[in-house]
């Protein structure tokens, strides 16, 4: 799958262009290299799109590479699921899955080398006084008082922190580098700490892990990695990764190049936040379509091709662009499924109405497209029955002067079928509409009344064969633009309580057996999809993904 244009803003992939056009680059190999430790989010898709779309447009390679340094964090559903959204997204990795946990051996054995020159020493301090130590952006640090142990006692310490000899934060291994350095990841990094943690994919063979920092780069030289492209507050950590690939006997030395982050509006995108969202029940799971998460996009309705158009858009630069309108993200989805989803009716809030000059037996059926302009789509049957529902919000007792849609005394086109007037309200005791009385004009079929000009059109769904289901109406997560921009604040006081609205209502029947994920534009409603878990009390439901109005793409031509 290939993106259709090339023409947002893109410099990493303009500067890998330039590299081999002039020679000096042959094929490029990239990675994308998440940690297991909660599901995939937008931020990640533009990551994902970045490093595997050069990979895909240069003819080079992108690997996948789990970072599981951390196994107290980590899942094998995560993992799971982080295969399954980057193969949603339409790309493949080239050979096997790969793991940083492949390296623990050889790290381990560049961690004994660094000891061996002296550039590496076990440190008995505690993390409070590591941070102490460390000290500030305006001061520089203090070296510690074990920063002169002998190779062979750092070597002995080393080899017990590996055995399961000291007990997690007694002891950590450091680079020694520069206590005053103005970089403060300089400052005598943590390069393995304790942690007598059973491991996904190694099982209990490690008492100690590495750090990401001297796991990240040597995992990138060891694959051959020539862009290693990663967001802007790894910066600062460039000079490190730079500095282990010059004191190590690593197979080649891949480039760091840093470019801004998605910064989404009303969204947060922090994993520990998005998984308090989840543990707290705020949100049902990871792939609650509330959720930015890839496999709630998913759920949601988004398909690859609209994730993918996103992340072009938006383009790649250095410079923090600031927050990305979600309208933009709306108008992405809502072009691909203008183009690509079958029509259907649909009534949220139904109000019955009754054709009254139908006999009761009556039924015709009308053969509809399933889509306007895609003749592949083939047809759908709609059944006229003597009662139909119709929206509530299309009928109005006393409509203003531009209301075009039912009212007594009014017409009104029934969608694909025949005009229709209102002859009748019919209210119960408390004066609450029950059901209107409508007339059938049956020359109207595919053509104007004679005399009149009837400019409303609504939707409608026989009762008799109704299809009763649940839709659920989402809407932003959270009320504000940058929901966790305050750190006085906490974020969860921005939770829109209207995220997510559920109403039944009734579907044409074409939608009575439908697969999970299938997208639909509800006529006149917007775009929905059937919840991948099926049915609830015997009702389908359906997810609104977006609605029918695009607002982003209303203030595109203005501008």
């Amino acid at each position: 799958m290939s993106v259709d244009s090339h023409s947002a803003p893109n410099f990493i992939r303009n500067q890998v262009r330039e590299e081999i056009e002039a020679g000096r680059q042959e094929a490029i190999v990239t990675r994308f290299p998440p940690e297991p430790n909660g599901f995939l989010h937008i931020g990640h898709a533009k990551s994902i799109c970045l490093n595997f779309g050069l990979a895909e447009q240069f003819g080079g390679q992108c690997h996948l590479r789990f970072d599981d340094t951390n196994p107290a964090k980590e899942e094998q559903a995560y993992i799971d699921a982080i295969k399954a959204d980057i193969t949603w997204l339409g790309f493949e990795w080239d050979g096997a899955v790969r793991y940083a946990s492949d390296y623990f051996d050889q790290l381990y054995a560049w961690a004994q080398h660094l000891v061996r020159e002296g550039k590496a020493y076990v440190d008995d301090l505690s993390p409070d006084e590591i941070r102490e130590y460390r000290g500030t952006l305006t001061e520089a640090g203090q070296p510690s008082p074990y920063r002169d142990r002998s190779p062979e006692e750092n070597l002995d310490l080393l080899e017990r922190m590996r055995q399961g000899e000291f007990s997690e934060g007694e002891k950590v291994l450091r680079a020694k580098i520069d206590m005053a350095a103005s970089n403060i990841n300089l400052r005598d990094p943590i390069l393995y700490r304790v942690r007598h943690a059973h491991h996904h994919q190694t099982g209990d063979k490690w008492k100690i892990y590495p750090s990401y920092d001297f796991t990240h780069g040597q995992s990138d030289a060891l694959e051959g990695v020539t862009h290693s492209l990663c967001t802007l507050e790894f910066e600062d950590h460039r000079p490190l990764y730079e500095w282990f690939l010059d004191h190590l006997p690593v197979p080649s030395k891949p480039r760091q190049i840093e470019f801004a982050r998605l910064n989404l509006a009303h969204t947060v995108t922090s994993k520990r936040k998005l998984k308090l969202l989840v543990d707290q029940g705020i949100v049902d799971g990871w792939d609650d379509p509330r959720m930015p998460t890839i496999s709630g996009m998913r759920r949601r309705g988004y398909t690859p091709g609209s994730v993918r158009k996103f992340c072009e858009m938006i383009g790649v630069t250095r410079a923090d662009g600031g927050m990305v309108d979600i309208a933009m993200l709306y108008h992405a989805i809502r072009s691909d499924l203008e183009d690509n989803a079958p029509r259907a009716m649909c009534v949220l809030k139904p109000l019955k109405v009754v054709l009254t000059n139908l006999p009761e037996e009556h039924q015709e059926t009308f053969e509809v497209a399933g889509h306007p302009a895609r003749d592949d789509m083939g047809v759908r049957h709609l059944p006229l029955t003597r009662e139909v529902w119709i929206d509530q919000d299309d009928f109005m007792e006393e409509p203003p002067k531009k209301f075009f849609r039912l009212a007594p005394g009014q017409e009104v086109r029934l969608r694909n079928a025949y005009v229709i007037r209102c002859d009748e309200v019919i209210k119960d005791a408390a004066g609450d509409i029950q059901e209107l009385r409508c007339s059938v004009d049956l020359d109207t079929l595919g053509k104007n009344p004679e005399g009149r000009k009837v400019k409303g059109v609504i939707h409608w769904v026989s009762t008799a064969h109704a299809v009763p289901v649940e839709v659920r109406l989402y809407d932003n997560l959270f009320q504000v633009e940058a929901p966790d921009r305050d750190r006085d604040v906490d974020f969860l006081e921005h939770l829109n309580p209207a995220s997510l609205r559920i109403v039944e209502g009734y579907a044409e029947p074409s939608l009575a057996e439908v697969e999970p994920e299938s997208r639909y534009q509800f006529e006149r409603v917007g775009y929905f999809c059937a919840d991948r878990h099926a049915c609830r009390d015997g009702k389908r439901v359906f997810n609104r993904t977006v609605g029918l109005k695009d607002g982003w793409a209303k203030a595109q031509k203005k501008g």
